[in-house]
């Protein structure tokens, strides 16, 4: 029976398993994306992005909050300057994993685990713009918007066939 299993225990006592994901989300706060074996992976998503949401409102409290997990000063630091400026607006989901294979040795599967808004191969490179979730006066509004982009490449076709005659 699993009365009471709430998470993955990694097969390490109490003490290891939490220095080793505080080591590894140190590791993921400052390279942005590490390899490790599936099951750490998902064991690290649950223990990282609790302290990512603690990280976008920066108070003394919430600090000393993520130092307690992580541990590392310099961790800490990144998390609340760069990682939180970058996912200030996102709600949730800040780490992405990715399985890439079998690892030589013994056959575990292994797993990247990323932070999302880092990567800009995904991104394109740019920050996408949130639209406006309105359903009045959209259609309106953009029949506006193409009428007037249509009307002003004819006026330019025309002025240019008559200055070729």
């Amino acid at each position: 029976m699993r009365h009471g299993k709430k998470f993955n225990h990694l097969s390490r006592q109490t003490g290891h398993r939490k220095s080793m994901l505080a080591n590894m989300a140190c590791s993921l706060i400052e390279h942005k994306r590490i390899n490790t074996t599936v099951a750490k992976a998902k064991a690290l998503k649950q223990f990282v992005e609790p302290l990512i949401t603690k990280s976008k409102e920066d108070t003394t409290h919430n600090r000393r909050i993520v130092f307690a997990y992580l541990r590392n000063k310099y961790g800490v630091t990144e998390l609340f300057r760069e990682v939180a400026a970058k996912v200030g607006d996102r709600p949730g989901g800040y780490t992405r994993i990715i399985k890439v294979g079998n690892r030589l040795g013994d056959n575990a599967d292994m797993a990247m685990i990323e932070l999302v808004d880092f990567n800009e191969i995904y991104n394109g490179g740019k920050k996408e713009e949130k639209k406006a979730k309105s359903r009045r006066g959209g259609k309106a509004k953009k029949s506006e918007t193409t009428a007037t982009e249509t009307s002003a490449p004819e006026a330019s076709a025309e002025e240019t066939t008559e200055a070729a005659e």
